[in-house]
């Protein structure tokens, strides 16, 4: 059960940095800042959670993660991205 609560935790934290990470250029310092800067809070999510890190929770917490980037980075394509990646 805490590796489900933990997934939805690091799906909705993760979000917002994809908003944030689809309104920026592609591969400059804020759009690799949008992607890593979640990371520690997953850390301390697993840490605090008393999960661990056990082999078997990466799949899940990894497909978390990127499920939250990539539903906040269609969120932040809908509302209009202001700079064109190329």
């Amino acid at each position: 059960m805490k590796v489900v609560i933990v997934a939805i935790l690091v799906y909705m934290i993760n979000i917002p940095f994809g908003i944030w990470r689809a309104k920026q250029e592609k591969k400059s310092p804020k759009w690799f800042l949008a992607i890593h800067l979640p990371i520690p809070v997953v850390i301390f999510l697993r840490i605090y959670s008393g999960m661990g890190f056990q082999l078997w929770t990466y799949p899940v917490l990894v497909g978390a993660f990127f499920l939250g980037q990539y539903t906040g980075g269609k969120i932040g394509a809908r509302k209009g991205s202001t700079v064109k990646s190329g």
